[in-house]
């Protein structure tokens, strides 16, 4: 049922749009929002009436006027009925008024432009009156997250426990913006978008109502472009009518929504999945000619991408009646022949390719460039392909055509590359056609080679692995191979757990970049000759030779202090103080044992210039 006494006009001759015309009066007549229903009839049958509501959804989704309803169902009053009911089919004495707006007792305020504790105030202080005539005073609060934070706060209590013959219903499409704190005192309702199909029988019978001639394509082109909402869909197909003079057509609503021909757009997938470049950018072109939005050929690329793969999935989404024909029947072709790794592949890049177009000073350029790199892609085998081929590919004689006898390289400019083949159902005008559809030349690497005789070459000589047996020899390696950055990393950074041939296992400290042990691993081959092993202990390890160092200076300088002959020079000198002590190198100098005990040196002198020792 919708608005009672519908007219195409108003009393004053002005014409009512179908989103007014065709509003929902009841219960019965909301649009893909049953399971709300069934709660408030529970609930009204029970009598475990709330409070407060709190409705939640896209825009145009029907809350202002599920909202309306549920205060006309609160003060239903007839002859025969006077209490609270969900069944309004006969009118009631208050239904009509409220149904327009005009009650004295159901108070509809915008929060958007009544954000204020001054506008909530003022509902808190009327709150204690009785009703002039209703059986409830019923405020309705749109788009309620506007509210400010103090407003919010002073509505909590009245919230809480409102009078006994007062009802708050909130609407709101950031029910994430509304706080904890109110929403914890309603209750809830999230209405659901509605579904194409339903939109679609729905937006028919309007049509049919209306008198008005309508093709099925054009109302699933319509149901996709409101993406759930019942007000978008009528407000398009509104403006459909106007624009086909009062026949709505597929090619009209498509002109006027920009969007590209749904089947053309099935064309464009079937191109870019045989790896057609010059077929698909000569069809993208066709579409721009023609007044598609390059975004919107995109968007419906990949959104017939998502269908394919969900067909793969869920076969019965073909039953689906928003689509056409052509989508549902090539749609289940392309999913039984394509790989769900291709398909995979198509979605992210588009995905990825649509806020480059978006963002594009020149988008049909940037759209072309997005194909290209679709319809390369899809000639490239899946990783698990190429190494499957690698390991199944049997040795060919020199010159011996591949692929069954198939001349390779043909067609492209020629080469020796192989060329796999699978086949792929492609719908060719009203028939089905089956034909074998190349997919990617394989990679030459892949190709076994040819078992012609050959001199056999000479192994490669051994190279010597350098031997690394401490952290000293480590960093002596980098010094060595000139790699001074990283020798002061392996000083400071390392601490050894256990070392050998071809392992390092060690812990790092804190000043160890992340990509350290892959660093070390890659240069260890490149200086040994050999591959290692380089691990993360998580046991403690021992001392960098930084710190080793460090430990050993500090002995150096406390034995020095303790030298006769030094404190002589330090009293002979007042003021004077050790500031170095040379330490004795020789070539196993690095090679040091935490074990080692350090003797005192003879030759140990003082030094007061600031060169580095080490």
């Amino acid at each position: 049922m919708s608005e009672a006494g519908q007219t195409d006009k108003t009393k004053d001759g002005a014409y009512r749009v179908l989103a007014r015309k065709y509003r929902p009066a009841d219960f019965t007549a909301l649009v893909g929002q049953e399971p709300m229903v069934q709660t408030l009839t529970n609930a009204f049958s029970s009598g475990r009436i709330a409070q407060a509501w709190m409705l939640t959804g896209v825009r145009g989704v029907g809350k202002t006027t599920t909202a309306r309803i549920l205060a006309r169902a609160l003060n239903y009053k007839t002859a025969d009925i006077d209490r609270p009911s969900v069944d309004l089919s006969v009118l009631g004495e208050h239904c009509q008024s409220i149904m327009e707006g005009r009650h004295v007792d159901v108070i509809e305020m915008d929060a958007a432009s009544h954000t204020g504790i001054d506008d909530i105030r003022d509902i808190i202080d009327r709150v204690r009156y009785a009703p002039v005539s209703a059986r409830y005073k019923v405020y309705i609060i749109d788009e309620v997250h506007m509210l400010s934070t103090q407003a919010f706060n002073g509505l909590l209590k009245t919230l809480e426990e409102p009078p006994p013959h007062v009802k708050f219903i909130f609407a709101t499409t950031e029910i994430r913006k509304v706080p904890i704190t109110v929403l914890s005192r309603c209750q809830r309702f999230d209405l659901r978008r509605i579904d194409a199909g339903k939109l679609v029988g729905h937006l028919r019978n309007i049509a049919r109502q209306e008198g008005i001639s309508v093709e099925d394509d054009a109302l699933a082109m319509v149901a996709r472009a409101a993406e759930g909402s019942a007000r978008d869909s009528l407000s398009i197909l509104d403006q459909a009518i106007a624009h086909g003079g009062g026949t709505v057509t597929t090619e009209a609503v498509r002109a006027m929504l920009g969007l590209a021909d749904r089947a053309r757009v099935v064309d464009l997938f079937e191109n870019i999945m045989k790896g057609d470049i010059a077929a698909a950018l000569g069809e993208l072109r066709a579409q721009y000619d023609t007044g598609a939005d390059p975004v919107a050929v995109l968007n419906d690329l990949a959104e017939f991408t998502h269908l394919v793969t969900r067909l793969r999935f869920v076969p019965s989404a073909a039953d689906d009646a928003s689509l056409s024909e052509d989508e549902r029947k090539r749609g289940v072709e392309f999913a039984q022949a394509l790989s769900v790794r291709v398909l995979s592949r198509a979605w992210q890049m588009l995905l990825k390719g649509i806020p480059e177009v978006q963002s594009s000073n020149r988008p049909v350029s940037a759209a072309e460039m997005v194909l290209i790199r679709l319809a390369h892609a899809a000639d490239l085998p899946t990783l698990d392909e190429a190494l499957k081929s690698l390991g199944d590919a049997p040795p060919q004689p020199s010159g011996a055509p591949r692929n069954g006898g198939m001349p390779a390289g043909g067609g492209n400019g020629g080469g020796a590359s192989a060329v796999s083949q699978a086949r792929m159902p492609v719908s060719n005008g009203g028939g089905q056609a089956m034909r074998l559809v190349e997919s990617a030349p394989a990679p030459t690497a892949f190709v076994a080679p040819t078992p012609t005789p050959a001199p056999t070459p000479a192994p490669e000589p051994v190279v010597d692995a350098v031997p690394v047996r401490t952290i000293a020899e480590l960093a002596n390696l980098a010094e060595a191979n000139r790699e001074m950055a990283f020798k002061v990393l392996i000083r400071r950074a390392v601490r050894p757990v256990r070392i050998e041939p071809g392992h390092i296992e060690c812990s790092l400290t804190s000043d160890a970049p992340r990509t350290f042990l892959n660093d070390l691993t890659v240069k260890l081959k490149a200086w040994t000759g050999r591959h290692w092993m380089v691990s993360l202990s998580k046991e403690e390890g021992g001392p960098t030779l930084a710190e080793i160092e460090a430990t050993k200076r500090e002995v150096a300088l406390t034995d020095a202090k303790a030298d006769p002959t030094v404190a002589a020079i330090l009293a002979r000198f007042p003021g004077a103080k050790i500031i170095d002590v040379r330490l004795p190198t020789t070539p196993d100098a690095p090679d040091i044992d935490t074990d080692t005990e350090l003797q005192p040196d003879p030759g140990i002198g003082l030094d007061n210039d600031d060169d580095d020792p080490f």
